[in-house]
């Protein structure tokens, strides 16, 4: 398995992990969402534990409003995270 592979593999199975606790299994509600990045990012969301932060990641991600964060919308956070952890790197061999 490649590299890109394994990294696919974890991230379906961190969503995994924390979808589902409470309800839909292919879904994460707000306090699903809370754990998942205190467990999983810790101290690159270091505001993981600000509950206006959470309340602020949790609406930009439910794009359509259903109240819960799906795979998809869930990609989209590890997207802009690892856009800026690529910029930050790029940025700090100048």
């Amino acid at each position: 398995m490649s590299d890109i592979q394994k990294a696919m593999a974890l991230l379906i199975t961190s969503f995994s992990k924390y979808s589902g606790k409470e309800g839909d299994k292919n879904t994460l509600n707000k306090e699903e969402l809370k754990e998942l990045l205190q467990n999983e990012f810790g101290e690159m969301l270091c505001k993981a534990n600000d509950k206006a932060a959470i309340d602020r990641i949790f609406k930009d991600l439910d794009r359509d409003k259903s109240n819960s964060v799906d795979f998809s919308e869930f990609v989209s956070l590890v997207c802009c995270l690892t856009q800026m952890c690529h910029e930050h790197f790029i940025g700090s061999k100048k």
